[in-house]
C-alpha cells in the first residue's frame, strides 16, 4: 500500500493522517469543508512541533510528514488512487452508510474500505457496499499519534486476506493491532463506556463530586485519567452516541445513558471540544491538555 485516503479532517481524521504520513505513506485528507481541512492540517503541524520540541522527531521528519499530505474537498478526486480509504466521520450511522455507498461507487474495485467507528456495526456498513469482503474496522485510539492500540474489527463478510493486510499495515505504523469480532461497542467501548456512564450516574446521584470520583479511580484503580475527565476528552456527545448504539444493539437497560449525560449534551457541554464538560476548559487549558498528551 502506498496511498491512503482519510475521510474527515476532525480530531481522529487528522490524527490518522498524521500517523500514516509520518510513516512514509502518501495521504489524501478529505473533507467537504476547506476550513476543516485547514484546521486539521494546522493541528497536525502543531502536534509535530510538540514532538520536535520533545526531541521525538527531527525538523526534517516534520517537513517530510507534512509533504506527504495533500488535502481535497471532492471525495471522488481524493480517493481516485487510494489503496485504502479510512472513514473518520462523526459517529452517526446514517452519515457513515452514505459515505461508504459513495466510496464503493468511486473507489477502485481493489481498494479496501475501513471505518474508524468506535461502536457501529461493520457488518451493517459493509452491507451498503458491493465489496463487503473488503470492508473492515480500524478503531484508532485518541490521540492517534500517541496511543498504540488499533482495534481491528471483522465484519461478518470481511475476508481473511483483508484482515491480514490491515493487521500488517497497522504494525508498519508502529501500532499494536488487536482483532475483535463485530458486536456493539466491540471490546474497548463495550467495557469503557459503561464504566464512564456509571461514573456519571454516581455524580448524578450525589455520591461524590467530579474530582472526588476521578481521584478514586486514578489513585484506587491506577487509571491514568479519571472517567469523567476521560469522557470530556473523548467528547460527551461521542459517549452518548456509543451508549445509544449499545442500548439499541443489546436491548439491555444497563447500557441506557445517564440522564445527566443526555442533558449535558443537549446543553452543548461536550467536553474539551466545546470548552466545558465535567471540567471547565479555557483556551489555555485546552492547549495544556493536548500538549500533555504529546509529552508522554
Amino acid at each position: 500500500m502506498n496511498t491512503i485516503a482519510v475521510i474527515g479532517a476532525g480530531t481522529m481524521g487528522n490524527g490518522i493522517a498524521h500517523v500514516f504520513a509520518q510513516n512514509g505513506f502518501q495521504v489524501h485528507l478529505i473533507d467537504v469543508s476547506q476550513d476543516a481541512l485547514d484546521k486539521g492540517l494546522s493541528t497536525i503541524a502543531k502536534n509535530l512541533d510538540r514532538m520536535v520540541a520533545k526531541e521525538k522527531i527531527s525538523i526534517s521528519d516534520k517537513e517530510n510528514t507534512l509533504a506527504n499530505i495533500k488535502s481535497f474537498t471532492e471525495l471522488k478526486v481524493g480517493v481516485s488512487k487510494a489503496d485504502l480509504a479510512i472513514e473518520a466521520a462523526t459517529e452517526n450511522v446514517t452519515i457513515k452508510l452514505k459515505i461508504f455507498k459513495e466510496l464503493d461507487d468511486v473507489c477502485d474495485a481493489n481498494t479496501i474500505l475501513a471505518s474508524n467507528t468506535s461502536s457501529i456495526s461493520i457488518t451493517q456498513i459493509a452491507a451498503s457496499t458491493s465489496r463487503p469482503e473488503k470492508v473492515i474496522g480500524m478503531h484508532f485510539m485518541n490521540p492517534v499519534p500517541i496511543m498504540t492500540l488499533v482495534e481491528i474489527i471483522r465484519g461478518y463478510s470481511t475476508s481473511n486476506e483483508t484482515t491480514e493486510v490491515i493487521m500488517d499495515l497497522s504494525k508498519k505504523l508502529g501500532k499494536t493491532p488487536t482483532e475483535v469480532n463485530d458486536y456493539p461497542g466491540f471490546v474497548a467501548n463495550r467495557i469503557l463506556i459503561p464504566m464512564i456512564n456509571e461514573a456519571i450516574e454516581t455524580l448524578h446521584h450525589g455520591v461524590a463530586g467530579v474530582e472526588e470520583i476521578d481521584t478514586v479511580m486514578k489513585l484506587g484503580m491506577a487509571h491514568p485519567m479519571g472517567p469523567l475527565q476521560l469522557a470530556d476528552f473523548i467528547g460527551l456527545d461521542v459517549c452518548l452516541s456509543i451508549l445509544n448504539v449499545m442500548h439499541d444493539g443489546f436491548k439491555n437497560p444497563k447500557y441506557a445513558p445517564s440522564p445527566l449525560l443526555v442533558n449535558m449534551v443537549m446543553a452543548g457541554k461536550k467536553g474539551v471540544k466545546s470548552g466545558e464538560g465535567f471540567y471547565d476548559y479555557s483556551t489555555s487549558r485546552k492547549a495544556e491538555i493536548i500538549s500533555s498528551q504529546f509529552s508522554k
